[in-house]
């Protein structure tokens, strides 16, 4: 029996033993994690075993259109009943992350409770704080390998119209619709069977990328034109956005979605970050081209993490003093090597 036979075998069985079953994904929920939390709850839906699903806060706009996504319960706006869906649950599956402080408000509330819980997930440096952990950093998103996880459990070739959509959404997402991350001929195995299946790629494609309002459009071009800084000898961009700026342009959640991507495009540039200005911190992403890993990066700088070309991490301070100390420390671990583009 194959490592991944066992836990999807394990899965099963704690499937079929319990009674309230809870998915929570994780806090600031992105493609990926809405896609593998939807797809889970389509499957167990289809055969007939209930299932409710939480997110610490609320979903980006572009994610909203998604089969099933308003009956997933958002903590920060009924914390009441979220506590009361967590003391009730006797199985808790996690998706998208592998560390607790990823649940938000929520974290205190999943750790007490009494609950089997599981995580599956796709990052690095897992933490230890679950029953039973599904891990593979090699696929391209959690969605992914949900997609086979499901297979797997259901013993034969599983199709349907929602859980197929939300996978579609999840791979296109955490992959940048294929611009980085760790996708494979086996991604594209899956896709095709899909394509085959017949979902309406155009439309999930419109939908997830062109689907936002002329603000944001508009705060990209404040983005590219005044709030991009060029470090040629670091072979480093970044972009900042502040309070101020989200404001000025009417920003809803996910409107910077994609932006750190952007100065990548630079000839000579194979690392960029984006800061986002909050009340009280700063949110950080970073994006990389080639071996420089930004997961390494996030950890050791800003208390983050993610992938080797994908990561985040989150800065309390003030935006100027965040990109200052970003600044310093870019002065001595930054990509010295030359990086070929993957």
């Amino acid at each position: 029996m194959t490592e991944r036979a066992k836990y999807t075998k394990e899965l099963s069985k704690l499937l079929f033993h319990s009674t309230n079953i809870l998915g929570i994904c994780h806090i600031n929920p992105d493609g990926d994690a809405i896609g593998s939390l939807l797809a889970f709850y389509h499957y167990l839906y289809s055969k007939g075993i209930k299932a409710g699903m939480m997110s610490p806060n609320n979903l980006q706009e572009f994610l909203k259109w998604m089969d099933g996504a308003e009956m997933i319960n958002i903590y920060v706006n009924d914390r009441k009943k979220c506590r009361k869906l967590i003391q009730d649950a006797d199985l808790i599956v996690m998706f998208d992350f592998n560390h607790s402080d990823r649940l938000g408000e929520a974290e205190k509330f999943v750790l007490d409770s009494k609950a089997k819980k599981v995580i599956i997930d796709h990052h690095l440096d897992a933490q230890d704080f679950v029953d039973l952990s599904i891990l593979d950093i090699s696929k391209s998103s959690t969605s992914e390998l949900i997609y086979e996880v499901v297979q797997e459990m259901n013993g034969e070739k599983y199709m349907y119209k929602p859980f197929a959509e939300a996978i579609y959404v999840g791979i296109i997402t955490d992959t940048g619709n294929f611009e980085h991350g760790a996708y494979s001929g086996n991604t594209f195995r899956i896709l095709a069977e899909m394509f085959d299946f017949g979902i309406e790629r155009d439309r999930i494609f419109n939908l997830v990328y062109n689907n936002f309002s002329s603000d944001r459009l508009r705060l990209r071009g404040l983005a590219l034109d005044n709030r991009m800084v060029v470090l040629p000898e670091y072979k480093t961009a970044y972009i900042y956005l502040t309070k101020a700026d989200l404001a000025q342009y009417n920003y809803k959640k996910g409107d910077t979605e994609g932006f750190v991507n952007m100065p990548l495009s630079i000839k000579g540039i194979v690392f960029t970050a984006l800061f986002v200005e909050k009340e009280g911190f700063v949110k950080l992403s970073f994006r990389s081209k080639g071996r420089f890993s930004v997961n390494d990066f996030a950890k050791k700088h800003f208390n983050g993490g993610g992938h080797l070309n994908a990561a985040g991490g989150d800065h309390y301070d003030t935006l100027e003093n965040t990109i200052e100390y970003f600044r310093k420390v870019l002065m001595t671990d930054y990509p010295k090597e030359s990086e070929p583009d993957k």
